[in-house]
């Protein structure tokens, strides 16, 4: 672990804010400290570790002694799944041509609508998005897709680089800086505890039971902002090239046949994971539900407790937010360029900043230390101004 300070003496000046908001970085996301508190019973059971997928985890689910965002002592789960998916097919994700059918491609989804990312989806693409600049095939019909390792890089960043815009993006684990599945752990706590208002998680928002982390929005300003489509497959997922394979919508990998598949509008869904304050999330509920949920999706049953409906598929945020306390948690403090010790810097607002996610960002730095802020940024596809500039330090 390493403060901010040795971070400011090893490698740049800060300018220091006249007053700083505390600031909590939790299981990698950042929460504002609240001394107004309701340390109740959620009502929820927790976390049970044989709802989890053979081969969904790396380890076995172990406790520790751990704090949450009010203060209070208590005991957590670690949690380590293995960034594979144990019972789905990953992709297709992009179209190969101007005729291929949404049998063969995967989905878009843009915090308003979701599409098929068909053939028909890339020629629409200048209507959809009212700017005539919008071609991302060539006069044969073929898909510009990202087809090796240096295009998917270059354009899976958030400077895509010029040759890689108008492009369809889309990655495989050969192309990723591990090549492989990524683990990411958690930290929730055992008995999940209500807090006195909700928060909307700004990094990871939880784990699937089959092995996946469940990220923050994508970045789709970022990425329609580079003429790219960044596809996912039917199951909500995709690559970058620091995270691997990550989740950013619940479709029951049937993409936007999802409601189809729904008898009964008002039935209960099944257990898909769970938030990053130990609570299940289910399924999504039909939109033609009458069920009545609180502000974060939520409801109480007599079987399953207190627990979450993932949105709709669309909306680019599977929780919508949390009503529990959260771990804080010292491995992901670890993770990235500011840490406990001295005013935290605000890794959630750099990463929006920079157009990426905040487990992206905390990736580029690792654990070098003192912290590498020109490596950082050159694995991230920016200037070391740039990142100085998104994380409100000022250059060197």
């Amino acid at each position: 672990m390493y403060s901010i300070n040795r971070f400011i003496n090893n490698r740049l000046k800060i300018a220091v804010l006249a007053s700083v908001i505390a600031t909590l970085i939790a299981a990698g996301s950042l929460y504002l400290l609240s001394s107004d508190t309701n340390s109740s019973d959620l009502a929820a059971p927790g976390v049970v570790a044989t709802n989890f997928l053979e081969g969904s985890l790396t380890k076995a689910i172990t406790t520790e002694d751990c704090t949450l965002s009010d203060g209070t002592e208590t005991t957590c789960y670690r949690i380590e799944v293995s960034g594979a998916p144990v019972d789905t097919k990953i992709g297709p994700f992009c179209p190969e041509s101007t005729s291929s059918t949404a049998e063969v491609s995967g989905i878009w989804l843009d915090g308003e609508k979701m599409y098929n990312a068909d053939g028909q989806f890339i020629m629409d693409l200048s209507t959809i998005y009212k700017d005539v600049k919008w071609k991302l095939y060539d006069d044969s019909g073929k898909v510009k897709v990202t087809d090796t390792k240096e295009a998917f890089q270059g354009a899976a960043r958030p400077d895509v680089q010029e040759a890689y815009k108008y492009h369809c993006v889309e990655g495989t684990w050969e192309w990723t800086e591990t090549t492989k599945p990524v683990p990411t752990s958690i930290l929730v706590p055992v008995t999940p505890v209500m807090a006195s208002n909700s928060s909307t998680p700004r990094g990871n928002l939880g784990v699937t039971i089959n092995g996946l982390v469940i990220s923050a929005s994508a970045p789709v300003d970022a990425i329609l902002g580079a003429y790219t489509i960044a596809a996912f497959d039917d199951c909500g997922g995709h690559f970058n090239p620091t995270a691997g394979y990550h989740l950013h919508a619940y479709t029951g990998c049937e993409g936007v046949e999802y409601e189809s598949h729904i008898d009964n509008p008002d039935a209960e869904t099944k257990i898909i994971g769970y938030a990053m304050d130990g609570v299940a999330v289910f399924a999504p509920l039909s939109s033609k539900s009458t069920i009545k949920l609180d502000e974060c999706n939520g409801r109480t049953t007599a079987k399953d407790g207190y627990h979450y409906y993932a949105q709709s598929a669309e909306k680019n945020l599977v929780v919508k937010c949390v009503k529990g306390l959260t771990a804080v948690d010292p491995l992901a403090a670890d993770e990235g360029p500011g840490a406990q010790g001295g005013p935290a810097i605000d890794t959630a607002a750099a990463a929006k900043k920079l157009g990426i996610t905040e487990v992206q960002l905390k990736a580029a730095f690792g654990t070098t230390m003192p912290p590498d802020t020109a490596a950082a940024a050159k694995k991230l596809g920016v200037t070391e101004a740039v990142l100085l500039d998104a994380l409100g330090v000022p250059a060197k």
